[in-house]
């Protein structure tokens, strides 16, 4: 999900501790709560970047989807320097449904964030999704090389995205 923390500017209390008490319900699995904590944050610091990452991370776990996939996209307005909204703006348009338009949108960025490898990972996934297997083995084939075998092969075993190559996973 990436560092929620990260930020040029931090809120002035109460919203940060708002925020983090947002975040620590994140921790605890209950988005729902941090949900009700992003809302007590004054209107002028809610496209704040931090206050978008956990807000979409709060309406993931909720499976808000048509929301999330607006605070994604406000986020890649607001930070579009920054991978986060970019990775999860294509993860919300998959779970819409949208797959071939996640994939789209993150191979717009792809050599914008060349060392991401979420970015090569998930569209591996969307390629897998696809039926777009050659692509999708490329694909893995660069997230593992940025992120390292073991953990890609980890990951990709335990994704059901990536279940139409499951038998070539072991052999990464």
């Amino acid at each position: 999900m990436g560092n929620m923390n990260e930020e040029s500017e931090p809120l002035e209390p109460p919203d940060h501790f708002a925020l983090s008490a947002a975040i620590g319900w994140l921790g605890l699995g209950c988005p729902g709560d941090a949900l009700l904590e992003l809302e007590s944050i004054a209107i002028a610091n809610q496209a704040h970047p931090a206050v978008l990452k956990a807000r979409w991370s709060a309406l993931a776990g909720t499976r808000n989807w048509d929301q999330a996939l607006q605070t994604a996209e406000a986020l890649v307005a607001h930070e579009p320097q920054s991978s986060f909204g970019w990775i999860h703006r294509a993860y919300t348009l998959h779970e819409l449904k949208r797959t071939s338009d996640a994939k789209e949108s993150l191979q717009k960025v792809a050599d914008q964030f060349r060392e991401e490898f979420l970015i090569p990972y998930n569209m591996a996934c969307y390629a897998a999704q696809l039926g777009q297997l050659d692509e999708a083995r490329t694909w893995l084939r660069t997230a593992a090389r940025l992120a390292g075998k073991k953990r890609i092969k980890e990951m990709a075993t335990a994704d059901p995205d990536l279940l139409p190559l499951r038998d070539e996973i072991a052999k990464l």
